[in-house]
């Protein structure tokens, strides 16, 4: 027989208050044992993430192949994961570690090349993603709320299901610069006020010179220029490398992010939560986790199969969300919190159900509407 679908989580049996003292505690024991390892481990994590782009740039010039594209591609994916962690002020009470690695010195100004550099602006990023997405975590003013973004277009029933797949992966292989980098700047620049729609020619302009120019000139231009003096082909090699480095980077990320948020078994919500306990709540129902433990794993995961204990806190460094995994899973499980974690290809398939329209996210019922008492209907006449 086929498994039925789980109930719909009910609120109003949680005792959320008591809930969000005990993960303010864990929080209190997690922020008194700040230390070294926290500063050693983003150096380990950001010597990876050098390695690899070193690896790749060495064998770039060779022919185009696969491996040197991977290498560099980890190198870029690892700079995300620093500015993700970095940017949200992780790292900035962390004794022993420079201005540079704390959210007031990364990728700021001139650092944007050596922190940072994608196409999007970092101050863009910050914004559309710790403040408006952080913020409104599956809500309707949620920037990054896939459900509802993808209505129209890769939802639309009227279009063959081939094509919604075709296009789905056309988006995965270019997000970054397609999707990201025109959200982030029309989010910083409006400010969320307004939602969609197309790019001001101000917005536009600023979108080619301050986006897709430093990255391109640089990735697509200056990088594979520095190897003519080996030749012709070894110019060309590292340009298809690099172009192969970026569809990699984007494919590597969109599978890591896209899912955190986004499956059947997912909530979403139509109003803001009323207290810090709720928003709490509603930061583990919306999202889900991937497979954790071990800085392999985690750094091939860029360390969001996190995601539940980094949207309760977003600004604790990576070691920290492992100690507080197993932790904020058991606290979820006393309350009787729906706590998902699954694979990342699980997720993956997931999303791309809900994306495509085979399957929707859940509503939310917040507590004061659960709670209330349901009218009797009307006495026949």
């Amino acid at each position: 027989m086929p498994s039925q679908p789980a109930p719909d989580f009910d609120i109003s049996s949680v005792d959320v208050e008591g809930f969000h003292r005990e993960l303010k505690a864990l929080r209190e024991e997690l922020d008194a044992s700040l230390g070294e390892a926290d500063a050693a481990h983003l150096r380990k994590m950001e010597r990876w993430g050098r390695a690899a782009t070193v690896l790749g740039a060495a064998t770039c010039w060779v022919a185009p192949n696969p491996f040197s594209a991977a290498a560099l591609s980890v190198g870029r994916s690892a700079r995300w994961l620093l500015m993700h962690h970095v940017g949200h002020r992780g790292y900035d009470r962390v004794p022993g570690l420079p201005a540079s690695r704390t959210g007031k010195g990364f990728a700021k100004g001139s650092r944007r090349y050596l922190d940072w550099l994608d196409w999007m602006m970092p101050e863009a990023w910050v914004f559309e993603h710790n403040v408006l997405h952080h913020s409104h975590t599956g809500e309707d003013a949620d920037p990054d709320l896939l459900e509802r973004n993808a209505e129209g277009t890769l939802r639309n029933p009227e279009r063959p299901l081939a094509l919604r797949y075709v296009q789905l992966a056309l988006l995965a292989m270019t997000w970054r610069a397609s999707y990201y980098a025109p959200e982030t700047l029309s989010s910083l620049r409006r400010k969320g006020r307004r939602k969609g729609g197309a790019l001001t020619r101000e917005e536009l302009k600023e979108l080619l010179l301050k986006c897709y120019l430093p990255y391109s000139a640089v990735q697509f231009g200056l990088f594979p220029a520095l190897y003519l003096v080996l030749g012709p082909w070894a110019s060309f090699s590292a340009f298809c490398n690099s172009v192969m480095a970026d569809v990699f980077t984007s494919l590597h990320t969109f599978l890591v992010v896209g899912p955190n948020h986004t499956g059947e078994d997912l909530y979403r919500f139509d109003a803001k939560p009323e207290t810090r306990g709720e928003r709490s709540v509603q930061q583990v129902i919306g999202s889900a986790n991937y497979r954790t433990g071990g800085d392999l794993n985690d750094f091939a995961h860029l360390w969001l199969n996190y995601q539940i204990e980094h949207h309760i806190w977003p600004d604790l460094p990576m070691l920290k969300y492992r100690e507080a995994q197993p932790r904020v899973k058991a606290l979820c499980e006393k309350y009787g919190i729906p706590y998902v974690q699954e694979s990342v290809w699980t997720r993956a398939k997931k999303m791309v159900d809900v994306v495509v329209g085979k399957t929707s996210m859940k509503k939310f019922i917040p507590k004061r509407r659960a709670a209330e008492p349901v009218a009797a209907p009307a006495p026949a006449a």
